[in-house]
């Protein structure tokens, strides 16, 4: 147990903190109460399930609050937090994150995550992929990742298909590309260039920003992690209304990227994506700055 805190930019007092903490445990619990009741009731639904089976982020991980770096917790060494990984207590009982001790061993993957939203950010938007991905998940293939039905069936997604031309930057989208779809993207994206390709305009990559978020654990504030859900969440259900699939039971209308309507109205909702997404990078690299300067 060190003596001393490393200087903390800020410390919050206990009634304070502890104000924080309840308001976060309760905007959590409710993103998650959807879905905690469908799995008591053993139900699945295609838009929402994504952000709790392909992100490995559990309900309980999602409603703990983290204050992020350089912010220590007055009078919280007797709580359970203090006996939370990558979190230290002084003397007197303030706890924060040992941030220095979360940089030495993460160090590659704070790198690349600072690296990756860093470059994203600073890149022109693309507005031009109408969500085509989710299409050529399917292309050509009678087996499909979703027990839904195809909105326009098999050939005329198809058709849909090769009717446009596919030039998707993200990688964890393109490796689900069919064999037959894969010759077809303009972009050949890997894990490896995938901080030069990333942009501002990929839904996929709006919706990740929960991804690197989480990956950070104690860096990034509670509400930061939150945003960044809401973000992933609303994402999603475009994606999926813009998707080949037949979501009409759970979402009203598709947004058919087929036609000419379809897809500016695709546009126009994937500017505002990229517009919040940004402003969410941002907010998940001056987390990791402010870890590095209270390491420090």
């Amino acid at each position: 147990m060190p003596d001393t805190l490393t200087a903390p930019a800020t410390l919050l007092g206990r009634a304070e903190w502890q104000a924080r903490e309840l308001a976060h445990v309760e905007r959590a619990d409710a993103l998650t109460a959807d879905w905690r009741a469908r799995v008591q009731r053993g139900e699945k639904h295609p838009i929402d399930d994504f952000l709790f089976t392909y992100y490995p982020v559990k309900p309980a991980h999602l409603r703990r609050w983290h204050p992020g770096a350089g912010v220590a917790l007055a009078a919280a060494g007797e709580f359970e937090r203090a006996g939370w990984r990558w979190y230290r207590t002084d003397a007197v009982g303030a706890v924060d994150v040992d941030a220095a001790a979360f940089l030495a061993a993460k160090s590659a993957t704070v790198d690349f995550i600072e690296r990756l939203l860093s470059r994203t950010a600073a890149r022109v938007s693309q507005f031009g992929c109408f969500g085509l991905h989710e299409w050529a998940m399917v292309y050509r293939q009678g087996a499909h990742r979703h027990d839904v039905p195809l909105r326009l069936g098999q050939n005329g997604t198809d058709e849909v298909v090769e009717s446009h031309r596919i030039g998707c930057s993200h990688f964890d989208a393109f490796r689900f590309f069919t064999p037959d779809a894969v010759p077809l993207n303009r972009l050949s994206p890997t894990r490896d260039n995938q901080p030069e390709l990333e942009q501002p305009g990929c839904l996929h990559a709006g919706m990740d920003v929960y991804k690197w978020a989480a990956k950070l654990g104690p860096l990034v504030p509670g509400d930061v992690l939150l945003d960044a859900f809401d973000l992933a969440r609303d994402i999603r259900w475009l994606d999926m209304r813009a998707s080949p699939y037949d979501v009409s039971p759970w979402a009203g209308d598709p947004v058919a990227i087929e036609t000419p309507e379809g897809k500016a109205e695709y546009v126009r909702q994937q500017r505002a994506f990229a517009d919040r997404s940004n402003a969410l990078r941002h907010r998940v690299v001056a987390a990791i700055r402010v870890a590095r300067a209270s390491a420090n």
